[in-house]
C-alpha cells in the first residue's frame, strides 16, 4: 500500500534516494523495483531487519535490475548520517508526527537533499486523525506515537520556513479512515473484533485485487476522508549555479 504517487513523484533508474523513517519498507521496496539506489533508514533495528531481508528475497526474486541497489541504515531522523547534498529525493512517509522537534528533522531532510532534489512528505490528515485522538486516548500516548496533528497548511507553512518550495499536495487511503475509526473505538489493541476482522479482511481484499468499485470510491473519499496528505516539494537550485531540478516544483512531481 503506497501513499506516494510514483506518477508525480517520477524516480529514474539510478536515482539516489532516502527513506526517511522506512518502517517496514512499502515505499523503499517500491523505489528498488523502479532501478534506484534506496537508503532505507530508520529508528528501528527489527524493522530495518525485515527490510534488508525483503531487499535481498526481491534480488534472488529477479525483481530488480542489476543496476538498482538498496541498503538499510540505522540512525536518528535528528542528525542524518550522511553528507549534504547527498540525494536525488527524499520519501519521508508517516514520520514527521512522530518527531517532536520536527522542524530539526526537516532541516536534516533538506541538508542531505541535493539543491533541486525532490521531497515527498506525507502525515495523516487533520480531520481523520482528529476523530481517532477523540475516540482513543491510547492511539496517541504510546510510546513512539504520534505527538501532533498537522493541518494541511501547518506541515506546509513548515516545510517553507525550513526551505523547501512546496509543490502540489493529494490525499490518500480514503477507505482506511474507518478502519482506524472502529479500531479506536473498540480498542487498538482488540484485534479480535468482529466488525474490526471484517473492514481489515475488507481492506486486504482491496489491496490485492484493486476492483475497480473501490478504486472509484477511495478516489471519491480521498479528498475528504483521506487518511494520509502527502505534500510534495523542491529543494532551490543555489543561486548562481547552472544546475536545474530534476521535476518542476508544482505540478511535474
Amino acid at each position: 500500500m503506497l501513499t506516494v504517487d510514483f506518477q508525480r513523484f517520477r524516480v529514474a533508474p539510478g536515482d539516489r534516494i532516502l527513506d526517511m523513517g522506512c518502517g517496514a519498507g512499502r515505499h523503499a521496496f517500491e523505489l528498488y523495483r523502479r532501478g534506484a539506489h534506496v537508503v532505507a533508514f530508520d529508528q528501528d533495528a527489527d524493522e530495518l531487519a525485515g527490510v534488508e531481508k525483503m531487499f535481498g528475497a526481491m534480488r534472488l526474486a529477479g525483481e530488480v535490475s542489476d543496476d538498482a541497489a538498496a541498503e538499510t541504515v540505522q540512525g536518528d531522523a535528528l542528525e542524518l548520517p550522511f553528507p549534504d547534498d547527498h540525494f536525488d529525493a527524499i520519501v519521508a512517509s508517516e514520520v514527521l508526527e512522530h518527531i517532536p522537534d520536527d522542524m530539526r528533522a526537516m532541516r536534516e531532510l533538506l541538508r542531505v537533499l541535493r539543491p533541486g532534489g525532490r521531497l515527498a512528505a506525507t502525515v495523516p490528515s487533520w480531520l481523520p486523525e482528529r476523530v481517532c485522538w477523540a475516540l482513543s486516548e491510547d492511539y496517541h500516548t504510546a510510546p513512539g506515537g504520534h505527538v501532533r496533528i498537522y493541518t494541511r497548511a501547518e506541515l506546509e507553512a513548515k516545510l517553507k520556513a525550513t526551505g523547501f518550495t512546496v509543490g502540489g499536495h493529494h490525499h490518500a487511503h480514503g477507505l482506511h479512515a474507518p478502519y482506524w475509526w472502529i479500531k479506536c473505538a473498540v480498542g487498538v489493541d482488540n484485534d479480535g473484533n468482529p466488525l474490526a476482522k471484517a473492514y481489515h479482511q475488507l481492506l486486504v481484499w482491496d489491496i490485492m485485487k484493486r476492483p475497480l468499485a473501490t478504486r472509484v470510491a477511495e478516489a471519491v473519499l480521498n479528498p475528504v476522508i483521506g487518511k494520509s496528505v502527502v505534500v510534495y516539494c523542491n529543494k532551490p537550485v543555489k543561486t548562481g549555479t547552472s544546475e536545474t531540478p530534476a521535476e518542476e516544483t508544482a505540478d511535474a512531481v
